[in-house]
């Protein structure tokens, strides 16, 4: 009997050390890919969110590398920092973050906020509605940075936590009673940023319901990441509108 290598796309995550929904809800969502995808993670410390100096130390350069570096040595086809800290850090931190990882490591690098980022772009939003578990301090950077992309946050609504594992402690529904009441301003698109918070499983089901996108933040970064290894994201289904808007752009020279 011959046996042949497996030479699928392997995508590796950074996580935060806290966040017990992406590796999960990604792997799910990997799915129907098979042995053609697969999500690989490394963690580094984060355990709260909010303005506070040891929270924002958190997010420091080198514990990033760091496991960064750790990942890399699954030689995956791309790195993403699965977090949303540049949606209040301002998007030139993932930026830089981005290049610094690709640099060490030699391998192209991606982030949630950059993916957002495209996407938004891409559909031309224009008029957000925001869905958050954070502190009114993140929210409120948050919605200045989306103003300096020219994004107008018409509707927010956060739960005022500042977790980070408590975030994964709400439930489905009760995210998505949230992202109903952000949906009566009629936005171009609803965002629940938060790669700790279980919008994802219920996406569709709001669109149905609202007949707004609901760009939940891990399927905004598995969707990306697909498409940025050479993979149609639109093989995924039920997880939301987001794959199929994706896979209008899929990468044709994949790392």
């Amino acid at each position: 009997m011959s046996f042949y290598p497996i030479d699928g796309r392997r995508i590796g995550m950074l996580t935060p050390s806290s966040n017990t929904v992406l590796e999960p809800y990604t792997s799910a969502m990997l799915a129907p890919f098979g042995d053609r995808a697969s999500a690989h993670f490394g963690r580094f410390r984060v355990v709260e969110i909010s303005m506070s100096e040891a929270s924002q130390s958190q997010f420091t350069l080198e514990p990033i590398l760091e496991a960064a570096e750790r990942l890399a040595e699954a030689n995956p086809h791309l790195i993403a920092w699965n977090g949303t800290s540049a949606s209040w850090l301002g998007l030139e931190k993932d930026k830089a973050l981005c290049a610094a990882i690709t640099e060490r490591t030699g391998v192209p690098a991606t982030s949630t906020i950059l993916a957002y980022d495209a996407l938004f772009t891409s559909m031309r939003v224009k008029r957000l509605g925001l869905v958050t578990p954070y502190i009114e301090d993140i929210e409120t950077r948050m919605i200045a940075n989306y103003k300096a992309q020219g994004i107008a946050v018409i509707s927010a609504a956060r739960l005022d936590d500042k977790g980070n594992y408590s975030f994964a402690t709400y439930p489905p529904e009760q995210v998505g009673s949230i992202v109903e009441q952000v949906a009566e301003a009629k936005p171009d698109a609803i965002a629940i940023v938060c790669t700790n918070f279980r919008g994802a499983p219920i996406a569709e089901q709001l669109e149905k319901a609202t007949g707004i996108p609901v760009l939940d933040s891990v399927a905004v970064t598995a969707a990306h990441c697909l498409r940025e290894v050479g993979l149609d994201p639109a093989e995924v289904t039920g997880w939301g509108s987001v794959f199929r808007a994706a896979s209008l752009k899929i990468a044709t020279n994949p790392p």
